[in-house]
């Protein structure tokens, strides 16, 4: 199981975001507020996730927090609730708001998110009225400081990236690459610099 996801936003859309970790890219469903709050494309980024594995598939799904985690969780165990319907809720409403609006038996802020009637919204209020502790859970960093920001320079961080997937660790592999891509000019291929870059790796 999947429980998270810490790489380089590749790509982001409504439809969710394509993590590349490590050369291996993961799409990730999110809510709205979770797509809201997460870095630029290119940068690094962090997500907790969900794991479903069902016969035909497996669907990764992306939280910002673990109170977006745990209020996910929650809202998947009333009847009628699906992954595609807890996530309209928790781009609507965040995990706070969620638990203050079934506390209150609110159901008109509820029946706001998309595909959650008044007969849903009450069965939430109904079924989950004891459940809404998942609004204290700690808040968890979309972005980890200790992962790098790939470089600015797409040939650098495709060959990086090519490497990375050959074992070779960035600290050592950045500055032979850099140093290849210098020597290279406008002539520079990620073909050639990658094999500039294995030449001189080899003699390290």
């Amino acid at each position: 199981m999947i429980g998270k996801l810490t790489g380089r936003l590749d790509t982001a859309g409504s439809d969710g975001v394509l993590i590349d970790v490590g050369g291996v890219g993961y799409v990730v469903s999110v809510s709205a507020r979770t797509l809201a709050a997460l870095p630029p494309p290119g940068s690094a980024c962090s997500l907790l996730v969900e794991t479903m594995v069902r016969e035909d598939a497996i669907t990764l799904y992306g939280f910002i927090d673990v109170a977006e985690r745990a209020a996910f969780r929650t809202l998947l165990t009333v009847q009628g609730v699906g992954a595609k319907v807890a996530l309209a809720l928790l781009g609507t409403l965040s995990p706070g708001q969620l638990a203050a609006a079934i506390a209150g038996g609110d159901r008109a802020v509820l029946s706001r998110a998309p595909g959650v009637g008044p007969r849903l919204a009450a069965r939430l209020v109904t079924e989950l009225k004891d459940k809404a502790g998942f609004a204290e859970a700690v808040p968890f960093a979309p972005v980890t400081a200790g992962v790098p920001a790939p470089p600015s320079d797409p040939l650098l961080a495709d060959v990086l990236s090519a490497l990375a997937n050959l074992g070779y660790r960035r600290a050592e592999a950045e500055p032979v690459v850099t140093a290849a891509r210098a020597a290279r000019g406008e002539a520079a291929t990620v073909e050639a610099v990658l094999t500039d870059a294995l030449r001189a790796l080899a003699k390290a």
